[in-house]
């Protein structure tokens, strides 16, 4: 018996990785007609658009996924393939903003800053591809990004009918991790797409491209702080909540305490009037005399004279 519940939990897993690898290498036949290894093959679009991520690991080291990127949207413009570099990415913390972060290293490179536009509201894939098309008013541009997040990003776009192309960038030797996760966030995308039916976080006014990004010169990028300066700021903010939840149970505990202390000193004040009502009744009972009885009226007695 239980061998075989074993065999068919196996079986039920095997199934299961074969559906996900499946629908995994479905997305990339799909998508294989619109992605460019090389940039001389790029089509010419007027938007190019980087999707972020960030530019350091926890650990301080330099992430190759992001470098690659940068200096494919580098390529990309300078070979006149993309007038305007859209940068799409997170900002949904203070200090940390990819968006901000891209635009400072593609000005060092010596992109004009009037060709940068930023999407700070790029948190997923799907945001970022769908945002251009709603919010950018562009339909026809480049993603650029690694190869398994081209296959991504351009299942989104076709699904939604925007048209789209991707620039694949180099990747890091090292990624079967990555490309690992990939198949489940696929399986998340199909999710999204099909049963789910979501729409971008945020959508906002019409901007449309080219358009004028006033981006103050101590804008905040990232990291705002050290890799470490961040990790304590992360348990510095913990073992605040904690603080937070342990004072407001207190006050919780003490309104309680108070609302109960309250109660019981109403109800013994009604217990003391109600008997103190009672005992005046009673008191008035007892003062009251009797009525006095009538005397009797005395028999008539008689008249010795009366015969």
């Amino acid at each position: 018996m239980i061998k075989r519940i074993i065999a068919g939990v196996t079986g039920i897993i095997i199934l299961m990785l074969a559906v996900a690898i499946g629908l995994d290498q479905w997305i990339s036949l799909r998508t294989q007609p619109y992605i460019y290894d090389e940039v001389q093959s790029l089509p010419h679009r007027q938007v190019g658009v980087v999707l972020g991520t960030s530019k350091y690991y926890r650990t301080g080291v330099i992430n190759q996924y992001y470098l690659y990127r940068i200096q494919g949207a580098i390529n990309a413009y300078n070979s006149g393939k993309v007038k305007y570099l859209l940068l799409s990415g997170d900002n949904a913390q203070q200090s940390y903003n990819e968006p901000s972060t891209m635009r400072r290293d593609l000005i060092a490179a010596g992109i004009p800053s009037s060709d940068i536009v930023l999407d700070y509201a790029g948190f997923r894939t799907l945001d970022s591809i769908v945002r251009t098309r709603k919010v950018f008013d562009t339909n026809d541009f480049i993603i650029i990004t690694q190869r398994f997040h081209c296959e991504r990003a351009l299942f989104i776009a076709l699904h939604m009918g925007i048209q789209a192309q991707c620039f694949a960038v180099p990747s890091p030797k090292n990624m079967l991790s990555v490309r690992s996760r990939e198949i489940f966030a696929r399986l998340g995308a199909l999710t999204d797409l099909y049963l789910l039916k979501r729409e971008p976080r945020f959508l906002g006014p019409l901007i449309p491209i080219p358009a004028i990004h006033n981006v103050p010169d101590d804008a905040q990028g990232y990291p705002a702080v050290t890799p470490e300066q961040v990790l304590a700021l992360q348990q510095q903010l913990e073992a605040e909540k904690k603080v937070a939840e342990a004072k407001a149970a207190a006050e919780k505990a003490a309104a309680d305490k108070a609302a109960a202390d309250k109660a019981a000193a109403d109800q013994a004040a009604r217990m003391k009037a109600e008997q103190e009502a009672n005992d005046a009744a009673q008191d008035e009972t007892q003062d009251v005399e009797p009525t006095a009885k009538p005397e009797s009226a005395k028999p008539v007695g008689r008249n010795p004279f009366r015969q």
